[in-house]
């Protein structure tokens, strides 16, 4: 069943990418209930098993019915690019008791038998208390099992948004959606998304926002009803290769020239990192990889640019030429 998004003339200057750790909170608790999704995830689901097995996640999983509505106050539309996790949870913990009461009974309803339950029927005649108690959920799965990873999801979060952000201005929107997923399809100002749900949304001047994600593989969302934000949720770039520890493949030559601290940090970089990042991969101090990173960036082997407060390294051509070892 599709979902179509109908741009007007200002959407189109109103489209954005960002990052949001509540997402991949949420999506963690997803993946844990749903088989399918575990593929690329094997060796991290093996690490933090006994982990989540300590976790209560059953309140969350009532809420994620296979094919149904989801309630958009538990996981509402990304702050910004560079909010925490502290700052989204905070704005759950603000949610209208009514308005959680109606969007949660709207999932409930999507749950056989949900509705009808014991804590279903508790949520409903407390949704004050709902919110403390779900929003607790969330927060424990943060720091159990999304916290200790972030850095690492987070560059490879921010490596597809600045990919992807250098093909919007090659190829423009309308090329760029269908390229992101092949459950997007592009008509004359209408995005239409494959995935288990149907809804019509009509922009209406607010934008789209882009919201790569490690954990929603393989589906593409376009998710939040109005009047929240409109989002599509979408596989980031990359993540056959985000649990696998990376092999020391630097050129000797370029070891030779550069040292290995330098050398290291250049043959890192395949795809756009911050300096924690890269520190958190490689296993060096951050002020150890910042140094190499001023030196390299000066020799011009590298480029920065800002992202939201996160500092973003990426090669020049030369520094391509140099890590690639001249091939």
């Amino acid at each position: 069943m599709p979902s179509r998004l109908y741009f007007g003339e200002d959407d189109f200057l109103r489209c954005r990418f960002t990052v949001s750790p509540l997402w991949e909170t949420q999506e963690v608790v997803r993946t844990l209930k749903r088989p399918e999704r575990h593929g690329y995830h094997a060796p991290w689901l093996r690490r933090i098993g006994a982990a989540a097995a300590g976790l209560d996640l059953a309140p969350l999983w009532l809420l994620m019915p296979q094919t149904g509505h989801c309630p958009d106050w538990l996981c509402p539309p990304p702050i910004g690019p560079s909010a925490t996790f502290e700052q989204e949870i905070a704005a759950v913990r603000a949610a209208d008791p009514a308005r959680a009461r109606e969007d949660t009974a709207r999932s409930l309803a999507d749950t056989p038998g949900a509705l009808e339950s014991a804590r279903g029927q508790a949520w409903l005649r407390q949704p004050a208390r709902m919110i403390e108690e779900l929003a607790d959920a969330m927060e424990a799965v943060w720091h159990t099992l999304v916290a200790p990873d972030w850095p690492r999801l987070r560059a490879l979060l921010e490596a597809d948004i600045a990919f992807h952000s250098r093909r919007l201005a090659e190829v423009g929107l309308g090329v760029l959606l269908p390229e992101i997923s092949r459950d997007c399809a592009w008509d004359a100002g209408t995005l239409t998304v494959s995935f288990r749900g149907e809804h019509e949304r009509l922009l209406g001047g607010q934008g789209l926002v882009l919201l790569p994600s490690v954990f929603i593989w393989p589906n593409v969302v376009s998710t939040f009803e109005h009047p929240w934000q409109p989002t599509l949720a979408y596989p980031a770039r990359g993540i056959g290769a985000l649990w696998t520890e990376p092999a020391d493949h630097t050129p000797d030559a370029l070891l030779r020239l550069l040292g290995r601290g330098r050398a290291t940090v250049l043959a890192a970089l395949d795809e756009p990192a911050s300096t924690t990042a890269l520190a958190h991969r490689l296993r060096l101090a951050p002020s150890s990889v910042s140094a190499h990173l001023t030196v390299l960036r000066d020799a011009g082997l590298l480029t920065a640019r800002r992202y939201g407060h996160q500092v973003l390294y990426e090669r020049t051509p030369l520094g391509i030429a140099l890590a690639s070892g001249g091939d």
